[in-house]
């Protein structure tokens, strides 16, 4: 059975299945709410019912209080109609977002590559000759097997290449999903995916210089990012700051420095924080955010910077882009927040961050 789900201030109505979420049915039909932890705990989500029923499904009463409920309010992520919904969202216009409607995709796991001791590139050959268009910075849903679920992880290969998607994987210890994709997954195993999903991506329109400070794993999106501009011959300055504790530890370093001798407009700064003295790395030392503030002298100015990486350097990095006079409106991150990171508090300055 499906519903109609009315989105204002759009005036736009979608169908709804019966048990499926108001955000899920809204990102299939390619319009974009905000929202984080997917798990009705962060409250970004949060929408107002104008006519119908909802039910509230999984959502905490910390994210959604009794009164909110009274007043109509609901977590897009977690409630689905209980007939015909016209909801009131917070909608805010983008003019570099493509609006790509989420879809589902089957694949075959084409190769798996060591890049560091931690991380794995796995590739994913789509069975939709057509491949999956997706903005470069966006994510994707992978599907586990074995009761584990799903998971997101960024795109690291560019949108030109849409057939077989590329993801970077780092291990965490203890963690289900990621241990199956480095102790278990093989070349040759049937997937499925979701997306794209993520507003993460380059405002071209801007037509400023760009700066992204990447860390671990982080390196993904940024990647992705940084051929899709060049293949398009963006002839503004990039730059990448890329941290990692040890040499060991810093993959597709060869291909960057390559990038850099064939494009004049791109720089690229890799820097070590625990490389052992003594060791053959000539390369810069310390963190990512202070050879990025020793690199531009510490004024960001008439630049738009990503962020991608652990919380610790993503912090770091806002405190030294805003200490050199770049703000708010020309920063932004991507973080994949889990359950549990959704029930903290994030401030309201950083309310598009």
């Amino acid at each position: 059975m499906s519903y109609e789900l009315t989105i204002e201030p759009l005036g736009q109505t979608i169908a709804i299945e019966e048990g499926q979420s108001l955000l899920d049915a809204a990102l299939r039909a390619g319009i974009y709410l905000p929202h984080a932890c997917c798990h009705g705990l962060c409250a970004t989500c949060k929408v107002q019912v104008v006519d119908g029923e909802v039910d509230h499904g999984e959502a905490s009463s910390f994210a959604l209080m009794d009164f909110e409920r009274d007043e109509g309010k609901c977590l897009a992520c977690c409630a689905t109609a209980q007939g015909d919904v016209v909801i009131e969202a917070e909608i805010e216009e983008d003019p570099d977002s493509l609006n790509l409607p989420v879809r589902d995709f089957s694949g075959t796991v084409s190769r798996i590559e060591a890049l560091t001791p931690t991380v794995k590139g796995i590739w994913i050959e789509l069975d939709d000759p057509e491949g999956m268009r997706f903005q470069a910075g966006q994510y994707i849903n992978l599907e586990l097997p074995d009761g584990i679920g799903s998971r997101a992880f960024s795109i690291a290969s560019p949108p030109s290449q849409n057939r077989e998607i590329e993801l970077n994987v780092r291990i965490v210890p203890g963690g289900r999903g990621t241990g199956y994709i480095h102790e278990k997954m093989a070349a040759g195993e049937r997937v499925r995916i979701s997306g794209p999903y993520g507003r993460f991506f380059v405002k071209k329109s801007a037509k400023v210089p760009v700066l992204f400070i990447a860390g671990g794993s982080g390196l993904s999106s940024p990647r992705s990012m940084i051929l899709d501009l060049l293949a398009e011959g963006f002839e503004l300055p990039i730059t990448l700051v890329y941290g990692q504790r040890m040499r060991e530890e810093l993959y597709y370093h060869d291909d960057f420095l390559a990038l850099a001798e064939r494009h004049a407009n791109f720089r690229y700064l890799p820097v070590l924080s625990h490389e052992p003295e003594g060791s053959p790395w000539q390369g810069l030392r310390g963190f990512a955010h202070e050879a990025a503030k020793a690199a531009f002298g510490n004024d960001f100015r008439g630049h738009k910077a990503y962020l991608c990486g652990p919380p610790l350097m993503i912090d770091a990095s806002i405190t030294t882009l805003m200490q050199g006079r770049l703000f708010e409106r020309d920063i932004y991150t991507e973080k994949f927040i889990s359950a549990a990171d959704a029930q903290q508090v994030r401030s309201p300055l950083f309310k598009a961050i």
